[in-house]
């Protein structure tokens, strides 16, 4: 429990419980998943402030803008609404909370990267509704909605979910390599953050499996099983997500398992007259006004754009991967996924390369000295 703080539950209020099939928002700008709920109002004839939130989770993706719902019912002959306050935080731990938005009459305040990306929807009385524009991966996660006025408070949950991918990770030093905070940063380098034990569960029942350990965000290792064998923890133990439990953050070291979402840009396999050592094919993305894709832009590409592949490429990490949509016998085997090869010699070794590029980008038309097209 928050300190200082007394959850409704826990306050022993005579409350009846009402339900109210609602749509939180007609605002036509804002045509996200999400915003139709089913919402819990509590009544109490006290005059006491309640708040109600949204069973269950909104989802939206990154660059998505999604309404985070919360209406709150007080008396309004023993409360002057300028005196109420609400709160909107982040739970980033049990028992941390980072502030995202304040309002109390006509002020208002966003905090930290929630700056110009946040305000109340304010549809109504009692509307404490928050919008998040511009989704973040880091926006993903528990939020909280408290309301206050001068004598009591009350709070209640919101999750937002995020579409995506889960991608276990490794870099080139090997498995078994990275401690948490590596771990964070792997992940944010290849365009992704650590995923959350109800991500990879996700993954897991759509049919990933993987047999190396990986950080989660909650600083806890686990991996997912759906084909139990000898060389995975035994062939007779049973499917799921396995778990090592909490970990050292400094000391010990597994895989990571990342997520990533939408892309704002697109994927390709850029098409060369030749094979390309790993600084060529740098020069070739940056040629085509492209990068060379990051693993999480390849695995959303995959698994959100639909990329199907099957030459096997650089990318920015200097592994080589190739995205199989639809699988067949000479492209890897008998499942979709992103095949991995591995880290061979950057100067040495010849590939194709995927590149990325940003939304509204447009590739220049690229010559050789004969006047003939270089890149397709």
């Amino acid at each position: 429990m928050r300190p200082g703080r007394c959850w409704p539950w826990a306050r022993g209020r005579a409350a009846a419980l009402l339900l109210l099939l609602a749509a939180l928002s007609s605002h036509p700008a804002l045509g996200e998943r999400g915003r139709k709920k089913v919402v819990h109002v509590l009544e109490d004839d006290s005059g006491a402030v309640v708040v109600q939130t949204a069973p269950g989770k909104v989802v939206t993706h990154r660059g998505g803008t999604i309404i985070l719902p919360c209406r709150y019912h007080y008396d309004v002959s023993a409360h002057d609404p300028d005196e109420i306050r609400l709160k909107w935080t982040k739970v980033t731990e049990p028992m941390a909370f980072v502030d995202v938005f304040v309002a109390m009459g006509k002020e208002r305040r966003a905090f930290g990267s929630y700056r110009e990306r946040t305000a109340l929807q304010e549809d109504g009385p009692g509307d404490a509704s928050l919008i998040i524009r511009n989704v973040t991966l880091q926006d993903y996660g528990r939020y909280e909605c408290e309301v206050t006025n001068e004598l009591e408070d009350d709070a209640g949950m919101v999750k937002l979910d995020l579409e995506g991918v889960i991608f276990p990770y490794h870099p080139r030093l090997g498995r078994y390599s990275l401690n948490y905070h590596e771990a964070q940063q792997a992940c944010l380098e290849q365009d992704g953050i650590l995923a959350s034990y109800d991500q990879l569960h996700q993954a897991w029942l759509e049919g990933l499996d993987w047999c190396n350990a990986g950080w989660l965000d909650d600083g806890s290792v686990q991996y997912p099983i759906s084909r139990p064998r000898e060389q995975c923890g035994r062939k007779d133990t049973p499917v799921g997500v396995r778990n090592y439990g909490y970990r050292h953050k400094d000391d010990e070291r597994y895989d990571a398992f990342c997520f990533t979402s939408n892309l704002n840009g697109k994927v390709y396999f850029l098409k060369t007259y030749r094979k390309l050592s790993y600084p060529e094919a740098v020069q070739a993305c940056k040629d085509n006004r492209a990068v060379v894709a990051k693993v999480g832009q390849l695995y959303a590409a995959w698994k959100i754009q639909l990329l199907d592949r099957c030459e096997a490429g650089w990318v920015e990490d200097g592994s080589i991967r190739y995205p199989i949509v639809n699988p067949r016998v000479r492209c890897g085997g008998r499942e979709p996924g992103v095949r991995n090869l591995g880290f061979p010699d950057k100067k040495y070794k010849l590939f194709g390369v995927y590149c990325f590029k940003k939304a509204g980008e447009v590739a220049p038309k690229q010559v050789s000295s004969k006047g003939r097209p270089l890149w397709v």
